[in-house]
């Protein structure tokens, strides 16, 4: 069973559960009828299933090179971003004045998650453009962007960002990369990137580098960055590639995974580029990209383990192994620890998904509004939303690999590659440990205001469902109690020892919004008989209660963590 992009569950998510309802009844975005929604969904899953679903094992198999100084992509990958380009895809949320289609971002957040279960390394190539497209929508002189979003909007041109040095990698200000200014107004770039996703390709057009580099008045430090436009041809007069910039691709990374997206080592040997934004501004520029990509990286996980689970899932019904206690298929799905796997698998899918899909419609919200509270939900909803989403991807692949047993070692089944390729996205953009810094760090500033108001709301619904829905209802009230008490000693503390419990804090609370948004799934379907009732109680049952033990290590402080000496550590 080849891979299928999960419309229903899209479907329901949006009419049901995350209230797309709101964000096409605001002006902004009074287009995204559900007619329309239905439509590009469909479409979306059409392009994914039949053309690029196909091109993931050759991504795996046969990576992308470096030959003679030209980046060649693995077979079929020209084909099949030429299919994204033309249909528009890149850019879904754009905005129309420059050739977009101006539909929320939740429905790019849709397809981004599909994309990434068809064929996650061809994926990531759109996703970096449309975090370019909206860093330059934000902070770019109107001159720049006409020049540069309809090209990239169209997917003629692609776009990279270019943080990470040797020396420099979440540590962003200890950067040496440096930018010279010219006589004509743009600057000469110099110095060494890693880590480039799609830093170069044989796709044609141009590739559009945001580049981070500081100025010879800027201070030390991330305050003194600055953000520029490097492209890797010139633009002529009428717009078109002209003459090749100073840069060049210096190496390709041998991977984990993800062979089919080329990351390269880039060099920039005083290449021309234009400054974005203002001067020493650069982080916020960037920022900006980021936050965007940041949701987009988890639902890559949340899309790889949608594969993953498809793939796990047809094994189990074909694969006939054993004895088994029940009537059945007669493969080893019959087997309770496999159906185990799979209900975990699913689970733990929609949970993540729901918590991504609510993260994208209070960011349409807060565009479409200008409301401060929808932002402020935004902004505390994203790490939780890349990194548990990410997890997830990791976590579902994994057991997707156990799913199959001895032949998700094997290579020829494809297993492996879910697991290989998802891997980094819990790295990237800002590793998870670093998004649940930022959780309980920046995001608390509010003292907590946030994640209060999420648990009342929490709260409320159980409230209101302890009658009709008790055994669902009751344990996710209870469970949002604990996480109210994890919040009350988290604004209460330290920042290091903040620090120390954020990751088991940043579990907790996704668990407990998983059990929110199964519930209110349950609530949806009306009836206790219904198949999104029985993967809720499961849910409930067997993977929420994990917030208790969660939040007891985030509470831990971090006086135990340097308990042991450098010496103990090593034994020595």
């Amino acid at each position: 069973m080849p891979y299928q992009s999960p419309v229903r569950d899209f479907t329901f998510l949006f009419d049901k559960v995350v209230g797309l309802d709101q964000v096409s009844a605001t002006d902004m975005f009074a287009e995204a009828t559900a007619e329309t929604v239905e439509a590009i969904l469909t479409e979306a899953a059409r392009l994914n299933d039949d053309i690029l679903a196909p091109l993931r094992r050759n991504g795996d198999l046969h990576p992308a090179v470096l030959e003679n100084g030209v980046v060649r992509t693995s077979p079929g990958f020209h084909e099949g971003y030429k299919a994204i380009a033309e249909g528009g895809w890149v850019g879904i949320s754009a905005p129309e004045a420059f050739g977009g289609m101006g539909l929320p971002l939740a429905l790019t957040t849709a397809f981004n998650d599909m994309i990434s279960g068809a064929c996650l390394s061809l994926g990531l190539n759109p996703l970096l453009t449309q975090g370019q497209i909206e860093a330059l929508e934000h902070h770019a002189s109107a001159e720049m962007k006409a020049l540069y979003l309809p090209k990239l909007i169209s997917g003629e041109w692609t776009g990279t960002m270019n943080l990470t040095e040797p020396q420099a990698g979440s540590d962003v200000g200890a950067l040496r990369s440096k930018a010279e200014p010219l006589e004509d107004g743009t600057y000469a770039v110099t110095g060494q990137k890693i880590y480039i996703s799609w830093g170069d390709h044989d796709f044609g057009g141009n590739v559009c580098h945001l580049v981070l580099a500081r100025l010879p008045d800027g201070a030390p430090g991330t305050r003194g960055i600055s953000l520029f436009m490097v492209p890797k041809y010139l633009p002529k007069d009428d717009g078109t590639p002209g003459e090749a910039n100073s840069l060049r691709v210096v190496s390709l990374e041998h991977k984990m995974g993800l062979h089919g997206s080329p990351t390269a080592v880039m060099e920039f040997d005083g290449a021309k580029g234009w400054l974005v934004g203002a001067p020493h501004k650069g982080m916020a520029a960037m920022f900006t990209m980021m936050n965007n990509a940041r949701l987009g990286v988890g639902v890559q996980g949340i899309g790889s383990a949608e594969g993953a689970y498809q793939a796990a899932l047809e094994y189990a019904l074909d694969r006939k192994q054993g004895k088994t206690p029940v009537e059945g298929p007669g493969g080893i799905v019959d087997h309770a620890d496999v159906r185990r796997m799979l209900l975990t698998m699913k689970a733990e899918i929609f949970a993540s998904r729901a918590i991504a899909l609510a993260c994208a419609v209070a960011l349409d919200m807060g565009r479409a509004t200008g409301d401060a509270d929808w932002n402020a939900r935004a902004a505390f909803l994203t790490p939780i939303a890349k990194a548990f989403g990410t997890d997830v991807g990791c976590r579902v692949s994994d057991m997707g690999v156990q799913v199959h047993g001895g032949m998700g070692f094997i290579e020829e089944t494809g297993a492996a590659q879910f697991f290989r390729d998802v891997r980094v996205t819990a790295i990237y953009e800002g590793t998870n440990g670093i998004q649940a810094m930022d959780l309980v760090g920046r995001k608390m500033m509010d003292g907590g205001e946030q994640a209060y108001g999420l648990l009342e709301e929490i709260q409320a619904l159980s409230e209101s469902a302890r009658t009709s829905h008790a055994t669902l209802a009751e344990p996710v009230w209870q469970a949002a109690e604990t996480l109210r008490e994890a919040t009350e000693w988290m604004v209460g503390q330290e920042m290091n020892d903040r620090f120390a419990g954020s990751v088991p804090y940043l579990g907790a609370f996704a668990r407990v919004l998983g059990g929110y948004y199964h519930l209110k799934a349950a609530i949806a379907e009306e009836g206790e008989a219904g198949p999104r009732h029985k993967l809720a109680q499961f849910y409930v049952d067997r993977l929420l209660p994990e917030h208790s033990a969660l939040a007891t290590h985030a509470m831990a402080g971090a006086e135990g963590l340097y308990a042991l000496s450098i010496e103990e550590l090593t034994g020595t």
